[in-house]
């Protein structure tokens, strides 16, 4: 079986949306792995903050690690070779390195909507700057403002649902309201309808 192996530097989750700034290469490498992973390639994905022992074990990335240090991270290796060091590949280069075996279909994962999801991620983390950033990046690569008060609305929907859903539990809790009974809308049937709405739950 064809395997690829990520070893990120040190962060709170492969989607980056954790940190200070959104790094949008980091939402668009996650789905072109998530699309080998469907082509049945096989994909191992390694944080230095989570898994140090996997980067220690591994000779290959624990040799480049002595060479180069820090900077040669994040390190890609398809089928035990590196194929970068210091930055993620696009998905032509891992199509490219893993050979015929892999259908390379274009993605749907455009710069564009790498973008409206950062923008999405910056209003789930309450990130001004992001939202900022992502905005002005958003408008150079010409998207528009309708389409980026669509992903907005969407965002906040959906960020909105569970903090009504536990409001409402607390003031079950003290007796405010009756527990729901048997058929209550469920909060995945509330977020399925704010993608739809953009108004969760009405």
């Amino acid at each position: 079986m064809q395997k690829i192996q990520v070893f990120d530097p040190p962060m709170c989750c492969a989607s980056g949306v954790c940190e200070p700034r959104v790094d949008p290469v980091l939402p668009r490498f996650a789905a072109d792995l998530d699309w080998l992973k469907a082509q049945g390639v096989q994909v191992e994905r390694y944080n230095l903050a989570q898994h140090p022992q996997a980067f220690v074990e591994h000779p290959i990335v624990k040799e480049a690690l002595g060479d180069g240090g820090d900077e040669t991270l994040p390190m890609v290796l398809v089928n035990g070779v590196i194929l970068s060091q210091g930055r993620y590949p696009s998905r032509e280069e891992m199509v490219a390195a893993l050979g015929a075996s892999v259908d390379a279909t274009e993605s749907l994962y455009t710069d564009k909507v790498a973008e409206l999801v950062a923008i999405g991620a910056a209003i789930a983390s309450n990130c001004e700057p992001c939202l900022r950033f992502h905005y002005k990046r958003a408008k150079e690569l010409g998207i528009t403002d309708a389409d980026i008060a669509q992903a907005i609305a969407t965002a906040q929907a959906v960020k909105e649902t569970p903090a009504r859903h536990v409001l409402a539990l607390g003031e079950r809790l003290v007796g405010h309201h009756p527990e729901p009974t048997e058929g209550t809308e469920s909060i995945e049937q509330c977020c399925a309808a704010a993608t739809k709405t953009k108004s969760c739950c009405g």
